[in-house]
């Protein structure tokens, strides 16, 4: 029966469109146009959750194509990279990545030769030719995946020419920005004083005062907004938010630009702009996304060698209570603001979150995601929040991804687990059926598209 039930709530939302509306692909795709350079390309190099499995088996990133910071040898072959690939897919069997891959492999590529050593050239050439045709470019992708909406991410130092060009191309594929001002809030950002310097220069006001930089930011967050921008998205290392008188708000800012921040506080800054960023978010409408408890970049080799993200960022213990009060406490009532919180530590679901989204106005909780957007994540998401936040307290899901592909089956699964989830609820009585298909609905289309005001 329970079965039976879920197929049918499957069924009725399996075509749905999709909202995508944090994420981090790239909007050259859709500003270009044109072909994927080769599968290696696709789904291998810039996908830290493919490329980090294999280094974790002792397969270099140079030999994947990752690009060196000093420029060093990698590996730009194509097909060499997808034999060193398919060589070790078995290492992904029972992880959300090999899901996704081969979801994209059957149903978008039409592949039904399965990876191996064997059969690494003969795959290679299947995907490569389907790249050439037509109905495989960014955009034919785009219409074929059923994406009505979708966000990228950009920096305030981002000229934002890629969407200038999609908007200026007349295609009607909606690819909106989102503003993620990291590398001029954070003050252990590598290059924070000469960000912000920049940050200046772009809308021509003075970034060595508070008042200047505070308004800098909301001529960028306009900026954004000139290109759809619906939301704002801060990934910091904790979620700890302060409310600082403006004079010591300003002397934290004046440490900041000369690199004499102590750890504290640095994450007292980082802290005090998010409360900022709620407020301007209060003026010009853009839905607050934090995304703390994250030790990024936790490789110092790795880090130095190429750079950021990939694929060493970790998870930690996160604090939101008291972490969040001062937020709340200025902002949290309000009701014509919302702050979308997510996690990477999901024993805080029912300590904390679900408790605090179940209560204050402007809190929403994003789905599992990163390291928990997976079956067993999704499910224990679900059921760890919904008793005490309610599915209305939620904003449906969202698939965080650089991997193009993987989007259609990222979201296939979310609506599978919700529906299995549901379809729990029906057969032993705590949901009417009828009430469960509006809940399937609100789940895979609904919530999102409203939540992110898309």
């Amino acid at each position: 029966m329970t079965r039976d039930i879920a197929r049918s709530l499957y069924q009725s939302v399996a075509e749905k469109p999709i909202i995508s509306p944090h994420g981090h692909t790239d909007p050259r795709w859709y500003a270009e146009n044109q072909p994927f350079a080769d599968p290696a390309q696709l789904f291998i190099t810039p996908d830290h959750y493919v490329f980090r499995m294999l280094f974790s088996q002792g397969v270099s990133l140079e030999s994947l194509g990752v690009p060196r910071a000093d420029g060093g040898w990698t590996e730009t072959d194509g097909r060499k990279i997808w034999r060193v690939f398919a060589e070790n897919y078995y290492l992904f069997r029972a992880t959300p990545s090999r899901m996704w891959l081969d979801h994209a492999f059957q149903d978008v590529f039409g592949m039904t030769t399965p990876i191996s050593a064997e059969t690494a050239d003969e795959t290679y050439d299947h995907i490569a030719d389907c790249l050439t045709r037509p109905e495989f470019t960014p955009r034919a992708l785009f219409n074929r995946f059923n994406i009505e909406a979708i966000a990228t991410t950009e920096s305030p130092l981002d000229d934002l020419r890629w969407h200038r060009m999609i908007r200026d191309s007349g295609w009607d594929g909606r690819v909106v920005t989102a503003y993620r001002p990291d590398p001029v809030v954070d003050p252990e950002f590598a290059g924070f004083a000469e960000n912000v310097e920049r940050l200046g220069a772009l809308t021509g006001e003075n970034t060595t005062s508070w008042q200047g930089y505070l308004q800098a930011h909301r001529i960028r967050r306009a900026y954004f907004k000139e290109f759809g921008a619906t939301s704002s998205d801060h990934g910091h290392a904790t979620a700890r938010t302060e409310d600082l008188p403006a004079a010591d708000a300003a002397a934290l800012f004046d440490k900041a630009l000369k690199g004499t921040c102590t750890p504290e506080e640095a994450d007292a800054f980082r802290g005090h702009m998010l409360t900022e960023m709620a407020r301007m978010s209060l003026e010009d409408g853009l839905v607050l996304q934090i995304h703390p408890g994250s030790y990024r970049n936790h490789s110092g080799p790795i880090s130095a060698a190429f750079g950021r993200d990939k694929g060493f960022d970790i998870p930690t213990r996160t604090d939101y209570v008291r972490a969040l009060k001062p937020l709340l406490d200025a902002v949290g009532l309000e009701r014509d603001l919302t702050i979308i919180l997510f996690t990477l530590d999901e024993t805080s679901y029912a300590r904390e979150l679900a408790p605090l989204a179940g209560v204050y106005p402007a809190l929403k909780l994003g789905p599992a995601w990163w390291f928990y957007d997976s079956p067993e994540g999704m499910r224990r998401f679900r059921e760890m929040t919904t008793e005490t936040a309610g599915f209305y307290n939620t904003v449906g899901f969202n698939d965080d991804t650089r991997a193009f592909c993987s989007i259609p089956a990222r979201h296939d699964v979310a609506r599978r687990v919700d529906c299995a989830y549901l379809a729990t609820l029906v057969a032993t009585g705590r949901l009417a059926e009828d009430e469960a298909y509006e809940v399937a609905t609100d789940l895979a289309y609904r919530l999102a598209k409203q939540a992110y005001r898309l």
